[in-house]
């Protein structure tokens, strides 16, 4: 199915819903819709009210699963939404093929523009990041503040930290390039060898930086993309947000545009969610083992031309970098406060 089929059922279904009142317009397909297939679109009444909406829909001929099962995410945002957090409201959503022939949520389009930290915006101005940072950070606190058990007990499987080591390592083992290989499996290595308590277990966003995050005038307008969110150690979000801002961890012509230190990121993190933070550099060395072998596989992908995007050629520069900062924290010189086992 296309986009323009995509579009003709979504016109009969919002036709059919608001008995002819309501129209579509400016269908388009959004050019940061990685996970997934997103487009954005007006509803126009004919009152002339006009509701600006995001629609993501599962991809076709893939098995529903993780960042494929784009329909698990409508309870997750409508339980955050119903509790006041700067996540986008889902009106209309279905977990089977009857309305748009795939599952899909529409999405309330929030206003404001994501801050890509490598490449940010002309409306950004670069002195001016800090506020981004910090804001994101406050928001981070708040989310994982959230009591997930009475609305999203059932909602899935508690993931376990030690999940994180076992998926990731099949992947990397994919990847032809000897030294991402072997430098990726020390860094595995020595995550296993120093193992930490999970820490506080709730809604993970599961990949939570400024280019996921929505600002208007420096001011943080919303949370977005949480195709990777599960339930499991919070610390998670937290480490890949150190990860993103720690220049350390990218190549010199990759640098994040981050004007604050980690020490700031966490501080501001710790006073608005009340409690401290343990084992931080072991959660940003995780981080970087994530990413490391996220970016192994897409680069493969890309480079043998299955799945191409130049964001992961810009990208190549930096696995070297990730791999060895996370090499860095958890070496036990980092990693001397163990609070328990995965």
């Amino acid at each position: 199915m296309n986009s323009k089929e995509i579009e003709d059922r979504l016109r009969l279904k919002f036709s059919r819903d608001s008995g002819g009142q309501k129209s579509i317009s400016d269908f388009q397909v959004m050019p940061d819709g990685h996970a997934g297939l997103t487009f954005g679109f007006s509803a126009i009444g004919l009152d002339g009210r006009r509701d600006e909406y995001i629609l993501k829909v599962a991809p076709f001929g893939v098995r529903r699963s993780g960042n494929t099962d784009v329909y698990r995410q409508a309870p997750l945002l409508h339980a955050l939404f119903s509790a006041g957090l700067p996540v986008p409201d889902v009106p209309y959503s279905s977990p089977d093929e009857t309305e748009l022939g795939t599952p899909y949520i529409i999405m309330e389009r929030l206003p404001g523009r994501t801050f890509v930290i490598w490449a940010p915006h002309t409306s950004f101005r670069p002195e001016e990041t800090g506020p981004i940072w910090r804001q994101g950070a406050k928001a981070l606190a708040q989310i994982h503040g959230y009591d997930w058990q009475p609305e999203l007990s059932g909602w899935g499987r508690v993931r376990a930290l030690s999940d994180e080591l076992s998926f990731w390592a099949p992947i990397l083992a994919k990847t032809e390039n000897k030294a991402w290989l072997t430098k990726g499996q020390k860094l595995a290595a020595q995550l296993a060898d120093n193992p930490i308590a999970p820490g506080p277990t709730g809604v993970v966003h599961g990949d939570f930086q400024p280019g996921n995050l929505l600002y208007v005038n420096m001011k943080l307008t919303g949370i977005i993309d949480w195709e990777l969110a599960f339930i499991g150690p919070q610390n998670l979000d937290l480490g890949w947000l150190l990860m993103m801002a720690d220049k350390d961890a990218w190549h010199d012509n990759w640098q994040p545009v981050c004007d604050i230190s980690a020490e700031e990121l966490v501080s501001i993190y710790e006073k608005e969610r009340g409690q401290k933070v343990e084992n931080k550099e072991w959660f940003e060395a995780l981080a970087c083992y994530r990413l490391g072998a996220i970016a192994t596989l897409n680069i493969g992908l890309h480079q043998r031309g299955k799945r191409t995007d130049d964001f992961w050629e810009r990208m190549i520069g930096s696995v070297d970098t990730l791999f060895e900062r996370g090499i860095e924290l958890s070496s036990p010189s980092h990693t001397s406060n163990k609070t328990g086992a995965l």
